[in-house]
């Protein structure tokens, strides 16, 4: 296990990062896999990894904190991680989960944007604008990801630099512990657009409909069908806009046949916080987390399922995942749901 490097300075969700990992030492397996200097401080990207350690066993990812305002996200992942290691005391049946399928959390992607209360990384870059890729098509302006300057949000970095570290550092995880498996989820938590929460997948770049389309149909109809009253919008990303850049584009890309892979993003809807509270648009932190007390603990409560659910269907796979000429009738299905909902 690597050794936690003390930075100069911190913030609240690093030194509750910090104190999970300490407290589940016995458990968690963590990983110093970046370092960010934001000014004279340096910040480490941490990672913590649970479960099996075959290499063919499915894995799940979640990730928080690519944009740094977002930090209920973090919050998130790391309630739930607290939650983990309780249940592990006395959950036989969770055990028995993780014996067969491997968790890895990396709760804050961009430490020196959270510690600045920035969306961006400390060098003004956008990480979910960060790929290289181009979007196939009209992106809105400037939000689509844009390369005019750091002093203008969702700033992607200069053409033909290298990716930033975050972003590096975030797909290198994705590479190592989830695209060589047969089957693996990830579960990117951000907040800040709608009123409503999401959970997007690939496309974020094109209308192209992802090769992977019946299993993450699959996923939702077992979700929908476990928890009927979930009250998420599960559709690709384009059905809202385009965009260049996008990480989970990039990573989904790289999968190697036959593995699947099935990244999403959970966006959480900040418009009705800010409609109950419209005096959280005088605060930057406002825009994209809830503020009062009990609605933060609702939204902790709230996702706690979707979490559960993907471990448990990592671990059932055999079960529900298409195979052979079961996948185009599914197929089929999944392409008249999706273009239905996005002719609304």
């Amino acid at each position: 296990m690597s050794t936690l490097r003390v930075a100069s300075d911190s913030f609240s969700e690093l030194d509750d990062l910090k104190a999970i990992l300490t407290a589940g030492a016995k458990r968690l397996h963590m990983h110093t896999v970046g370092e960010v200097h934001a000014g004279a401080r340096t910040f480490p990207i941490l990672t913590a990894t649970i479960g099996s350690d075959d290499p063919q066993a499915p894995a799940i990812g979640f990730f928080g904190g690519v944009h740094g305002l977002e930090r209920i996200g973090t919050q998130l992942i790391l309630d739930y991680m607290r939650a983990l290691l309780r249940r592990l005391e006395w959950d036989e049946l969770l055990n028995q989960q993780l014996q067969s399928v491997r968790l890895v959390f990396m709760p804050i992607v961009n430490p020196g944007g959270m510690w600045a209360n920035t969306r961006s990384n400390p060098n003004g870059v956008d990480l979910m604008r960060n790929a290289p890729q181009n979007a196939e098509g009209r992106v809105p302006f400037l939000a689509g990801g844009q390369r005019i300057g750091s002093w203008l949000p969702w700033y992607r970095g200069a053409r033909n630099q290298a990716l930033e570290v975050e972003s590096e550092a975030l797909l290198r995880v994705v590479k190592e512990e989830l695209l060589s498996r047969p089957l693996s989820f990830a579960l990117d938590c951000h907040s800040g657009y709608g009123w409503d929460d999401s959970i997007w997948f690939p496309y974020a770049r094109t209308q192209r409909q992802m090769p992977h389309l019946p299993e993450m149909y699959q996923l939702k109809v077992m979700f929908e069908q476990a928890y009927p009253h979930h009250g998420y919008a599960f559709e690709p990303q384009s059905h809202q806009y385009l965009l260049h850049g996008d990480l989970w584009d990039c990573a989904y890309d790289q999968t190697p046949p036959p593995n699947v892979f099935l990244p999403m993003t959970l966006e959480l809807g900040s418009w009705r916080w800010i409609r109950k509270n419209p005096r959280q648009l005088f605060s930057r932190l406002g825009m994209f987390n809830p503020v009062k007390a009990h609605r933060v603990e609702r939204v902790l409560r709230r996702h706690a399922n979707f979490f559960d659910f993907l471990t448990r269907a990592a671990f059932a796979s055999n079960r529900w995942m298409p195979k052979g000429d079961a996948r185009a009738p599914i197929l089929e299905r999944a392409m008249e749901h999706w273009q239905r909902k996005s002719s609304r």
